[in-house]
């Protein structure tokens, strides 16, 4: 039999609160990405649980129990137990009675197989008891394994139930997914039927989901594929998805930790359609900037230099090497020599700022060269 382990599992907070539905009779089962990065070696970190438990009784067992009881997301059955620091998200089995392709209507199920069905991929359909057991009731051990991202059942129907499901897809299959094998023909096809669903999506729901899928270590093939679709285009009009590939080699190359707003600027496009935040917005404009790339580490920063850099060589099919960085990372360090006081009392206001400006221009075009006295001479 297959089983888990890991800490998350066998600590104290995990086990007591499994206990306090095991004890009363009642399924305690993790769920979803605990089990599967568990069971691939990868960071686990949410912890799910479902129970055949309604949520006013898992309520009152906790509550009896000493544990924290919030109703986080009551109306679905989901509430959330917090012991020794540690949320446990408790979901009573469910099963869609109604679906617009946003949101569903719920109903508590009162077995596992029933509430796997409402599931959007095998992989995420697998169980742990408290003992580490696992339970696989929709065969997604063999497609983790072989790494394949797979709805379940029916995808052409998994899709309908809830249209982010095709980001999702491509999301899934970068950070999970075995590029070598590709990615799976059935729902990739279902996605390219599906498109225009994606219009119903809030650009909250949206933009988190691109940015979690730029974040994988190499999104390139998995975005690739979504662009085949039309799906890319769906999201973020005008983009191009050639780019990335070679963004993302260069990133390895130069050391570079992936950074979804870095990607998503290689790629171009209208954003209009996201929903970023101010600082967001900025870095990203940052990165976009035209201009000299020294200057643009003097006023901005290393990093705001070192993006646009890695992007404009990843569209221009060029290189960013070691001795660039530094000198980017030297562009950074520089303080400009002069300071008001230099120039006064001989200028002032308007003046003053107007001849520090084109002080501080000269200098930039020099390569930060020019001394005060040269400046001032």
């Amino acid at each position: 039999m297959t089983r888990v382990t890991g800490d998350w599992l066998t600590g104290v907070a995990a086990q007591r609160v499994c206990a306090v539905l095991t004890d009363a009779g009642y399924q305690a089962w993790f769920v979803g990405g605990c089990v599967r990065n568990a069971l691939i070696g990868q960071d686990v970190r949410d912890l799910d649980l479902s129970t055949n438990a309604r949520p006013e009784l898992v309520m009152e067992l906790a509550r009896d129990a000493g544990i924290k009881v919030v109703p986080t997301g009551i109306d679905h059955g989901t509430v959330t137990l917090v012991l020794d620091g540690t949320s446990f998200e408790v979901t009573t089995f469910r099963q869609d009675v109604a679906t617009d392709g946003r949101r569903a209507v719920v109903a508590f199920a009162d077995t596992m197989i029933e509430d796997a069905r409402r599931r959007d991929f095998t992989m995420n359909a697998l169980y742990a008891g408290p003992d580490g057991a696992v339970a696989d009731p929709l065969g997604g051990l063999p497609d983790l394994f072989a790494r394949r991202v797979r709805f379940i059942e029916d995808a052409d129907r998994r899709i309908k139930e809830d249209y982010l499901r095709i980001l999702r897809f491509f999301r899934f299959h970068a950070w999970y997914g075995d590029p070598e094998a590709g990615i799976d023909a059935d729902g990739l096809a279902a996605c390219a039927d599906n498109i225009d669903g994606l219009a119903a999506l809030s650009a909250e729901r949206i933009t988190a989901e691109v940015l979690r899928l730029l974040a994988a270590p190499d999104p390139a093939p998995a975005v690739a594929s979504m662009a085949a679709t039309g799906a890319l285009a769906q999201v973020l009009a005008g983009a191009e998805a050639g780019g990335l590939a070679v963004l993302v080699h260069l990133e390895q190359a130069a050391g570079v930790q992936p950074a979804p707003l870095r990607r998503l600027a290689v790629l171009g496009g209208q954003t209009d359609g996201l929903r970023l935040s101010k600082d967001q917005a900025r870095e990203l404009g940052l990165m976009m900037a035209e201009g000299d790339l020294p200057e643009l580490a003097y006023r901005h920063g290393f990093a705001a230099a070192r993006d646009a850099a890695l992007i404009r060589a990843a569209l221009a099919g060029g290189k960013v090497g070691h001795d660039d960085l530094a000198a980017l990372q030297d562009a950074a360090r520089k303080i400009f020599p002069l300071t008001a006081a230099d120039l006064m009392p001989g200028l002032q206001g308007a003046a003053l700022g107007r001849a520090l400006r084109q002080a501080e221009a000269r200098w930039i075009a020099s390569g930060f060269t020019l001394t005060k006295d040269d400046l001032l001479g």
